[in-house]
C-alpha cells in the first residue's frame, strides 16, 4: 500500500539536488521573446529536454538508484517504461555500476529501445514484452518477486518524486522576478507532484497548473471521483503523458499544490510542436509541448504576468513528423476528408476541379473505387484549405453544384477506417 500521507520536505529535495549536482544538467530558464509578445507576458522556458536523456526522467532514476542500500545494489534494478524513464534509469545503472533490467512493450519504437540500449551500455538487459506498457509492467514486477531486483516505478515513489522537485528549485534559483503562473504536464504526477510541493513551500502564490492531454485527463478524472481512478481508453499519440492510472502517492500530492488542472487537445499540441520548430529551432516531444500548448487557454489571465512553462522532454522520433502535422492540420480546421459520390462520367472530376475547389484549396488526398453497373462512384478525398473560413465556401459550392457527399472529419470510426 502506497504512502499517501507522504509529503516532499524540502531538506529531502535539497538532498536530491546534491545527488543530481554533478549528474544532471542545471538546464536553463530561458525567456522566450515569441511566446511572450504573443501573449504580452514575460515567457520562460525550463528546458529540460536539453538533459543528457533528453528529459527531466534521469532526475528521479538516478536519485533513487543512488540511494539503494549496497545489497540491494548487488540484486539490480528493474523498471517498465516506454521512454523517457526507460532511459533514465538505463543512464543511472551505467553510471553507477548497477545490473538493470529494462521491460518496454512490443509498440516501443526501435529509436527509443536504441537509445535505451546506448545509455545503459553492458549494464542494462532489454526485454520486449506484451502489447501495452501495463503488459510490460506486470512483467516486470513478475521478475521482482522471483528474482527480488529493485522496482522502479516511473512516478509514485518518494525519492522519484524528490529528484523531480529539483526542477521546482532550479527554477525558483534562476527566477529574478516573483513567478505568477507555472505550467506543468501531468502524465502519472511525479513531476507536478514533485514541483508543485517545492514550490507551494517557497512561493505559495504562484499559481501552479497542471497540464493533461485530453485523450488521457487521468488525474482530473480521478479528482472528480475523489479516488485514482483507470481510464480504460485512452489517446495514446502524447506517449511521455498518457497514462490510465496516476500514482496514488502523486494523487493525493496534486490534490494540495496544483491549484488548477487544464486538458489540451492533441491536435493543438501538434500545432505547437510544429510553431517551437520553425520559429524557435526547438524540437520537443508531444509531452514536452504540454505546458506550452496549455498557454491558449491562459491568454487573459498571464497578459502582464511572469509565467514559467516546463519542457519535460524532446525524444521525439522523427518518423512521427507527417502524423503531427495531419493532426494539427485537422485541429486547425485546415484539412478536411469526405466522401464524394461522383456520377460515373467522363469529366465529372473536371467538374469537381473547376468549379467546387477555391483558388488556394489543394488536394491532398484522392482515392476512387470505379464499380461496374452503378451510377455513382465514391471517392476519398482530402482538401486542405488556406484558411479556416474557406471551408464553407467548399461545402457550399459542392451542395450549389449537386455533389453528394459525406464529411469524414466528424465521423471518428469512418474516419480511422477509411484514412
Amino acid at each position: 500500500m502506497s504512502d499517501t500521507k507522504y509529503f516532499p520536505q524540502l531538506k529531502d529535495i535539497t538532498t536530491a539536488k546534491h545527488n543530481l549536482c554533478e549528474i544532471v544538467l542545471h538546464t536553463p530558464l530561458q525567456k522566450n521573446l515569441n511566446l511572450s509578445e504573443e501573449f504580452g507576458a514575460n515567457v520562460f522556458l525550463k528546458r529540460e529536454d536539453l538533459q543528457i536523456v533528453r528529459s527531466y526522467k534521469i532526475r528521479g532514476a538516478y536519485n533513487k538508484i543512488a540511494q539503494l542500500s549496497d545489497d540491494e545494489r548487488k540484486k539490480g534494478v528493474v523498471c517498465a517504461s516506454a521512454g523517457n524513464h526507460a532511459q533514465g534509469v538505463a543512464y543511472s545503472c551505467r553510471l553507477l555500476g548497477i545490473e538493470g533490467k529494462i521491460y518496454m512493450p512490443t509498440t516501443t519504437p526501435k529509436q527509443k529501445i536504441k537509445q535505451v540500449k546506448m545509455f545503459g551500455k553492458t549494464h542494462v538487459e532489454v526485454v520486449i514484452t506484451g502489447d501495452t506498457y501495463d503488459d510490460a509492467h506486470r512483467a516486470a514486477l513478475e521478475d521482482c518477486q522471483k528474482t527480488g531486483m529493485v522496482f522502479i516505478h516511473p512516478f509514485d515513489d518518494p525519492q522519484i518524486i524528490e529528484g523531480q522537485a529539483t526542477v521546482g528549485l532550479e527554477i525558483l534559483q534562476d527566477s529574478t522576478e516573483t513567478i505568477d503562473h507555472l505550467f506543468i504536464p501531468i502524465g502519472g504526477g511525479g513531476l507536478a507532484a514533485g514541483v508543485g510541493a517545492y514550490i507551494k513551500q517557497i512561493s505559495p502564490n504562484t499559481k501552479i497548473i497542471g497540464v493533461e492531454p485530453a485523450g488521457a485527463p487521468s488525474m482530473q478524472k480521478s479528482l472528480e471521483a475523489n479516488s485514482v481512478i483507470k481510464l480504460e481508453n485512452i489517446d495514446k499519440f502524447v506517449d511521455g503523458a498518457a497514462v490510465q492510472r496516476v500514482g496514488e502517492i502523486t494523487f493525493e500530492i496534486c490534490k494540495k499544490v496544483v491549484d488548477e488542472f487544464q486538458s489540451v487537445p492533441e491536435g493543438k499540441i501538434c500545432t505547437k510542436i510544429l510553431e517551437l520548430y520553425n520559429r524557435d529551432a526547438i524540437v520537443i516531444e508531444p509531452a514536452g509541448a504540454l505546458s506550452i500548448a496549455a498557454l491558449d487557454f491562459y491568454r487573459e489571465q498571464i497578459k502582464g504576468k511572469n509565467v514559467v512553462c516546463i519542457v519535460s522532454g524532446s525524444n521525439n522520433d522523427i518518423t512521427r513528423t507527417e502524423e503531427i502535422k495531419e493532426r494539427s492540420l485537422l485541429y486547425e480546421g485546415l484539412k478536411h476528408y469526405f466522401i464524394v459520390r461522383f456520377p460515373q462520367r467522363a469529366g465529372a472530376l473536371r467538374t469537381f476541379v473547376d468549379v467546387v475547389l477555391g483558388p488556394t484549396d489543394d488536394v491532398t488526398h484522392f482515392e476512387y473505387s470505379k464499380k461496374t453497373n452503378r451510377e455513382k462512384g465514391p471517392a476519398v478525398i482530402g482538401i486542405e484549405v488556406q484558411k479556416k473560413e474557406d471551408f464553407h465556401g467548399l461545402v457550399k459550392r459542392m451542395d450549389e453544384n449537386g455533389f453528394i457527399y459525406e464529411y469524414l472529419n466528424e465521423k471518428a470510426d469512418l474516419f480511422q477506417f477509411l484514412i
